[in-house]
């Protein structure tokens, strides 16, 4: 926006010039740059320059362009912010809709072994999944159950059920690369993180989005900050880089093998590899999923948690 005439011989270089007011013996020119920097500048042109009157011309100039600036600003953050969550949201949904059910292999690999499960989940809005282990026998039975607030581990060779302590969240899962906050979802970006857009744009010849979340001040997650990187058109994560409060990175988790499962394409791999075990990993492929599916809030009970 533009008030008033120009005063000659001033430049302004890339700045945008958003108003100049002209007061008894000098110029004022208000300018913002390109990243939203606001400057003033005063040329004399008479031979009186009372520090009063500059002082009310340049007080009366800021509050009249500081409105419409910082009001443009903020809208401009508010719905930035907002196309973020929005895509975190879809982005932590993504495996689970309103309610879900999933059939899933998971590969650890160690330095020291392999191994293989045949898993199947469940789960219903925010605060309610299941995961039971199919195979192999041996373990055939052990499940984890998240409910509200509460969240369990079931070990049928013993017959014992473990309450998890939040301290527990971050623990290995079956001795795999994945925690048990990743097994039930805990955390959600969306909750959890306050997220910024990062980049926007092309990169390895691929339209992405790039968030940087850093978690909120009462947020029960212990990693300092993650990035997540997804596909600019249909909002697919394609990596993910974990660091820990030393801003470290810690982990990263890849998504592959887009199919269209529940009528979308979706990635059906997510393999999880450790920053000070690079040759380490563990893979989880959907080999199966239906989403919005109708669940009982009494399937997700500690009753059901010991059904084998």
């Amino acid at each position: 926006m533009g008030y008033g005439g120009a005063c000659p011989g001033y430049t302004v270089g890339d700045a945008r010039i958003v108003n100049r007011l002209r007061v008894p013996c000098f110029y004022l020119a208000v300018t913002i740059t390109e990243t939203g920097f606001v400057t003033l500048t005063v040329t004399e042109i008479g031979n009186v320059m009372r520090t009063a009157s500059i002082f009310l011309t340049i007080l009366s100039a800021i509050i009249f362009v500081a409105h419409p600036i910082g009001s443009s600003l903020a809208q401009q953050g508010d719905a930035a912010s907002e196309r973020a969550k929005e895509i975190l949201r879809q982005v932590d949904d993504m495996w689970r809709g309103t309610s879900s059910h999933a059939i899933l292999t998971m590969q650890v690999k160690t330095a020291h072994y392999t191994r293989n499960m045949r898993l199947e989940a469940w789960s219903k809005g925010k605060e309610k999944t299941l995961v039971r282990i199919l195979a192999p026998l041996k373990e055939r039975g052990t499940a984890s159950l998240k409910s509200g607030n509460n969240i369990y581990t079931y070990l049928p060779r013993t017959d014992r059920t473990i309450r998890l302590t939040s301290g527990m969240m971050m623990g290995s899962w079956m001795g795999s690369h994945f925690t048990n906050d990743d097994l039930v979802k805990e955390s959600r970006m969306e909750d959890d993180y306050d997220p910024t857009i990062s980049f926007e744009g092309k990169r390895d010849d691929q339209d992405v989005i790039e968030f940087t979340l850093m978690p909120k001040p009462d947020a029960a997650v212990v990693w300092g900050k993650v990035v997540l990187t997804v596909l600019a058109d249909a909002y697919l994560p394609l990596i993910q880089h974990y660091y820990d409060e030393d801003m470290n990175i810690a982990r990263t988790m890849t998504f592959g093998k887009i199919k269209v499962l529940t009528g979308r394409p979706i990635p059906t791999v997510m393999r999880v590899v450790p920053a000070d075990k690079p040759n380490e990993y563990t893979e989880l492929v959907y080999e199966k999923l239906e989403l919005d599916i109708k669940l009982s809030d009494a399937f997700f009970s500690l009753a059901h948690l010991k059904r084998k």
